[in-house]
């Protein structure tokens, strides 16, 4: 009940400083503005919002894959890491809305664009999550492994892995938040579908009500993902306690 609780809290104080502030409409449209609009375009914002979820999916998953791939070959090959993390830093120092333009240049207004954004967005928290788990394996459990002559690769496997789970779940919790910021940030560059191009539409023709249509469709898919994604970590990692609790 808490989700609920808040957000009908929230909608309760937006529909107060709309009913009893002097700001204009076109400026902050009311709930009951945007409910309509959300009723009235229902199928076109569907559409759209549909394309943008594909993005993110397909974005978080080529980039979750990718950066597990480049810890597990940092952690397996030092000297990938020691050539491999200066452009990692470096990729997170670009701003994305700088690299957005370029990316719809080289990739085209369509989809490919989007989730390649999405997959540099996310790549460095998963790799780096993944990257500090692997480091951080008990160094005893790893000497007594050896002494029981284990192979690098069972090591990998049965200890080092299991063992770096849960600091790669929060990188993912982290991937997860932060996909859906490449998606809107490609659509805003140029598309011709997608959330992010309707609220850019929409701002152009002064649609407020739509815009927040849009916005409010982003926000339930990104916090409905997020909880999917939330849950079914803390299914798979039932061996590690919950201090939230």
């Amino acid at each position: 009940m808490r989700p609920l609780i808040t957000g009908l809290g929230f909608l309760a104080l937006w529909w107060a400083v709309c009913q009893f502030s002097p700001v204009p409409a076109y400026m902050l449209p009311s709930p009951q503005s945007v409910a309509a609009a959300l009723a009235s375009q229902s199928t076109y914002l569907l559409q759209n919002a549909l394309v943008t979820l594909i993005e993110i999916l397909a974005g978080l998953l080529l980039g979750t894959v990718l950066g597990a791939g480049a810890a597990l070959a940092m952690a397996a090959m030092p000297p990938v890491q020691r050539w491999l993390m200066p452009v990692l830093v470096v990729s997170q120092a670009i701003p994305i809305f700088a690299l957005a333009p370029i990316l719809v240049l080289w990739f085209g207004f369509g989809m490919a664009s989007k989730i390649t954004l999405t997959i540099i967005v996310i790549f460095f928290p998963v790799t780096a999550s993944l990257t500090d788990g692997l480091r951080q394996t008990n160094a005893g459990i790893l000497q007594l492994a050896q002494t029981m002559n284990a192979t690098k690769l069972r090591l990998l496997l049965r200890i080092r892995l299991p063992a770096a789970f849960p600091a790669f779940a929060s990188g993912l919790r982290v991937a997860t938040a932060f996909a859906p910021i490449g998606a809107i940030f490609g659509e805003w560059a140029g598309a011709s579908s997608g959330l992010g191009y309707v609220m850019i539409n929409a701002n152009a023709r002064i649609e407020t009500d739509v815009m927040f249509a849009a916005l409010f469709l982003l926000c339930v898919m990104a916090v409905t993902l997020y909880a999917v994604v939330d849950v079914t970590l803390r299914r798979l990692l039932y061996w590690v306690p919950d201090k939230g609790k």
